[in-house]
């Protein structure tokens, strides 16, 4: 087992404080966005060893992948480790994007390369040859734009919109082809909805916003959806991708909710907080609502323009009504872990900040004690202590985890057991909450 600090990534859009405060440290004084916990080259997690020297976790994997991934994990994704763990703190809105198929990335990948676009050019599209498929799971209500709506439903708002614009406008003239091409239904339809709002200049942006704002006045549900797009708008004012927002499902998560996100999912992240996991890729085709590059002719051949409803993740139970989130890829399950010390009692099902979520009833195995939880292991694991230390411990050796930190376990170090630090180290001060993902795949058994 390995001792990881992990990095910070800066992003504009981030929270000064949410990532600061869910891991007890001080912020940094300027926007946190992600907090990355993985071997991504382009950010991996330090392995921090008991002699105070430090090794980027891609590294270590690379002197010898067999022996930390698994020989059937390291041949089937080349020797990387195939998942990566963020927290993921938005204080404003994420760009419009959408992530490559596995296919089309090594395809854009190679194409860059052999063109000669630097890996680290502001207008290059792929950082790497991997998809990135991922899932949100909510630790404060968290709001996000994902996926096509209902074609009604965006034809009705664009109506409202119709009617609140000046006829024979500029601005009129774009709702109506965005009407008709909505009329025409999925696939070449949506598509040319889609271009027609990508593609909006600047001044029809604002003239759209602006009806909305007037519209929004009413009480019925099309104000309420019109809503999104004065919200943008104040964010990104004149960005074409404000108007794109009237095509798109809005979904709240709750905390304790999770979705999870395909190849080709058009979507935006609105603001909360949250643990997200994917695909170790670095992939982002934008579409707007950033200052960053944005390729439109390469996001409209990537975006599946088919309607679909928010793809809500529920997750299945392990030992002790410990939960398991387990989405259509292969590369990644996450487990959420709530330990309590013997004298709180069964760890409780909601975290530790949630007094609203409605929990399946608890399943749970009295052969183990409480605070002493089986890990789930499909090959390697990384464990990130969030509300307070925890303790790990395989057959071999024992790791104390502080609050904020994370940890490498080798697939050979199985069975892994997770406890507070409180068992050794004193008192904790209420439920104790940690997160680890694993490779994913069917459900693997649990050694105890």
């Amino acid at each position: 087992m390995y001792l990881l600090d992990n990095p910070l990534r800066p992003y504009a859009w981030g929270s000064e404080h949410a990532i600061a405060d869910l891991l007890g440290r001080e912020p940094s004084g300027g926007p946190e966005a992600e907090l990355w916990v993985g071997a991504h080259p382009d950010s991996p997690s330090e392995v921090v060893h008991p002699d105070g020297t430090r090794t980027g976790l891609h590294e270590l994997i690379d002197e010898d992948p067999q022996a930390l991934l698994g020989d059937e994990v390291a041949g089937r994704f080349d020797g990387r480790l195939p998942f990566l763990l963020k927290v993921l703190a938005a204080g404003s809105a994420l760009s419009l994007q959408v992530h490559p198929s596995l296919e089309q990335a090594a395809a854009g990948y190679d194409a860059e390369e052999s063109g000669g676009v630097p890996r680290d050019a502001p207008h290059r599209n792929y950082k790497d040859r991997n998809h990135k498929p991922e899932m949100i799971y909510a630790l404060t209500p968290f709001e996000a734009l994902c996926g096509f709506r209902p074609l009604a439903d965006a034809a009705r708002i664009i109506g409202a919109l119709a009617s609140a614009v000046e006829p024979g406008s500029t601005t009129h003239d774009l709702l109506d082809g965005v009407a008709a091409q909505l009329v025409a239904g999925e696939g070449t339809g949506l598509r040319g909805a889609f271009t027609l709002l990508l593609r909006a200049p600047g001044e029809a942006v604002d003239e759209v916003v602006a009806a909305a704002r007037r519209v929004e006045g009413s009480a019925d549900a099309t104000a309420r959806d019109l809503a999104t797009l004065a919200e943008l708008s104040d964010q990104y004012p004149g960005d074409p991708g404000v108007l794109v927002a009237l095509l798109l499902n809005r979904v709240a998560l709750r905390p304790g909710e999770a979705l999870y996100l395909p190849a080709g999912n058009i979507h935006a992240y609105l603001g909360g907080l949250g643990i997200e996991v994917m695909a170790s890729s670095d992939n982002v085709l934008r579409g707007g609502l950033t200052p960053k590059h944005v390729d439109t002719a390469e996001l409209l051949s990537t975006v599946v323009f088919e309607p679909l409803a928010p793809p809500s993740l529920a997750p299945e139970y392990t030992l002790l009504d410990q939960e398991l989130y387990r989405p259509p890829f292969e590369e990644f399950q996450l487990q959420r872990i709530v330990l309590a010390d013997a004298a709180a009692g069964p760890a409780a099902g909601g975290d530790p900040s949630d007094d609203d979520r409605q929990d399946a009833p608890l399943r749970t195995d009295e052969s183990l004690t409480p605070a002493h939880v089986p890990v789930v292991q499909n090959g390697p694991v990384v464990v990130l202590a969030v509300s307070a230390p925890i303790l790990l411990d395989t057959p071999n050796a024992t790791l104390v985890v502080p609050r904020g930190a994370g940890a490498f376990v080798a697939a050979s170090e199985a069975p892994l057991m997770m406890r507070p630090a409180a068992d050794a180290h004193g008192a904790t001060d209420g439920p104790v909450l940690a997160f680890a993902v694993t490779v994913g795949g069917g459900m693997p058994t649990l050694e105890v």
